[in-house]
C-alpha cells in the first residue's frame, strides 16, 4: 500500500482538526463557499466528491460480473446486509436513542434531522474504501469487484426508494426531486463514466493505460478526499465547537450501528463457511458506508449547516477508526476460516 492507505487516519484526522480550526478562524470563506449552490447542490462540494468518487468508479470492471455465479455464497451475505438488514436498523437506532433515550437532551426537530442524516448513511453500502479494506485484509480483489459491481448497479435503483421510505416513517418530508437528482448526479453519471473511460483505456485488455490513467488520478482522488472532508468539518465548526457533546450523542448510535452489522455479518460469514478472503471484503462492505453519497445527499435535502448534514459528517468521523480496528480484527481471526 501506498502512504495515504498506510497513514489513513492519520491524514483525515488531520482534515477534520484543520477543517475545525479553519471554520472557527475564517468562517466568512466557508460562508461564501456555502452560497455556491445549484438546486440545493453544493457546488464545491459535488465537484470534490465527483473528484473522489470517479478514479473509485474506474477500478470497477463490470465485466466481473459474470464470475458471479462462482461463488454465490459472499455475494448473498453482501445482498442480505446491505439491503435487507443496515437500512432498517439504522433507522431503529437512530429512533430508539433520538426519540427515547435522548429525548430530554435534543430537541424534536434536531433529533429528526440527527435520524435523517443516519438513515442516508445506513442506505449508501460502501463503494469507494471497500478497496482499501479489502486489500488491507487480504481480500479476494476481483471478487470485491463483483460484489461492488452489483451493490452499485442495485443502488442506483433502490437507494431513493429505501431512503424516501424511512425518512417517511421518521416524518421527513422527503422532496423527491432532489433525493433522485442527488442518485444520478453521485452514482449513476459516476458510475457511467467510469464504465466509458475504462472501456476506452483498457481495449486491449493488457490494463497498462488503465493503470497508468489510475495512477495519475490517484492523488487527485486523496486530495478531493481531505479537501472534502475539511469543508465538512468547516460548516459544522461552530457546531462541533459550542456544542460537542452533539457528536458524542450521534456517535453513540452510530458505533452500535457499525459493530453489531460487523458482528452479525462475520457470524454469518463463518456459518456459511465462507473462505476468508471472501468473508472479509464482504464484511467490510456491509460495515463501511458510502459516506460521500450520504453527505451530499443530505447537504442536498436539508442544508450544510442542518443535523443530518452534521449526523453524516460525523460518520465520517467514526468510520476511519472504526474500519481500521475491525481491519486489524478481520486479520487477527483468519484462522477461524478454512
Amino acid at each position: 500500500m501506498g502512504l495515504f492507505e498506510r497513514y489513513l487516519s492519520v491524514w483525515v484526522g488531520l482534515a477534520i482538526l484543520a477543517g475545525i480550526g479553519l471554520g472557527h478562524l475564517v468562517p466568512d470563506v466557508f460562508g461564501v463557499i456555502a452560497t455556491f449552490e445549484y438546486a440545493h447542490v453544493n457546488i464545491a462540494i459535488a465537484i470534490l466528491i465527483w473528484l473522489m468518487i470517479y478514479p473509485m468508479m474506474v477500478q470497477i470492471d463490470f465485466s466481473s460480473i459474470k464470475d458471479v455465479g462462482k461463488k454465490p455464497k459472499g455475494l448473498i451475505l453482501t445482498l442480505i446486509i446491505n439491503w435487507l438488514i443496515k437500512p432498517f436498523s439504522m433507522a431503529f437506532l437512530g429512533w430508539l436513542f433520538f426519540k427515547v433515550l435522548f429525548i430530554d437532551w435534543v430537541d424534536p426537530s434536531t433529533a429528526t434531522e440527527y435520524i435523517a442524516g443516519m438513515i442516508l448513511l445506513g442506505v449508501a453500502p460502501c463503494t469507494a474504501m471497500v478497496f482499501v479494506w479489502s486489500q488491507m485484509t487480504k481480500g479476494d480483489a476481483n471478487y470485491t469487484l463483483v460484489q461492488v459491481s452489483i451493490n452499485d448497479i442495485i443502488m442506483i435503483f433502490a437507494f431513493a426508494p429505501i431512503a424516501g421510505f424511512l425518512l417517511g416513517v421518521t416524518d421527513v418530508t422527503v422532496p423527491w426531486d432532489t433525493l433522485l437528482l442527488s442518485v444520478v448526479l453521485y452514482v449513476l453519471i459516476p458510475l457511467v463514466a467510469g464504465a466509458l473511460t475504462r472501456k476506452k483505456l483498457d481495449k486491449n485488455n493488457d490494463h497498462s493505460k488503465l493503470d497508468n490513467f489510475l495512477g495519475k488520478m490517484k492523488p487527485w482522488s486523496i486530495i478531493g478526499l481531505l479537501a472534502t472532508v475539511t469543508l465538512l468539518f468547516g460548516f459544522q465548526s461552530n457546531t462541533i465547537l459550542s456544542k460537542p457533546e452533539a457528536i458524542v450523542l450521534i456517535a453513540i448510535p452510530l458505533l452500535i450501528q457499525t459493530y453489531g452489522i460487523f458482528a452479525i455479518s462475520y457470524w454469518l460469514a463463518k456459518s456459511m463457511k465462507l473462505p476468508h478472503n471472501i468473508a472479509a471484503p464482504a464484511c467490510m462492505i456491509g460495515t463501511s458506508n458510502f459516506f460521500e453519497l450520504a453527505v451530499a445527499v443530505a447537504i442536498s435535502l436539508f442544508g450544510l449547516h442542518s443535523g443530518a448534514a452534521l449526523a453524516t459528517v460525523v460518520g465520517v468521523l467514526v468510520e476511519v477508526p472504526v474500519m481500521l480496528s475491525l481491519v486489524w480484527f478481520v486479520n487477527r481471526t483468519q484462522h477461524w476460516f478454512k
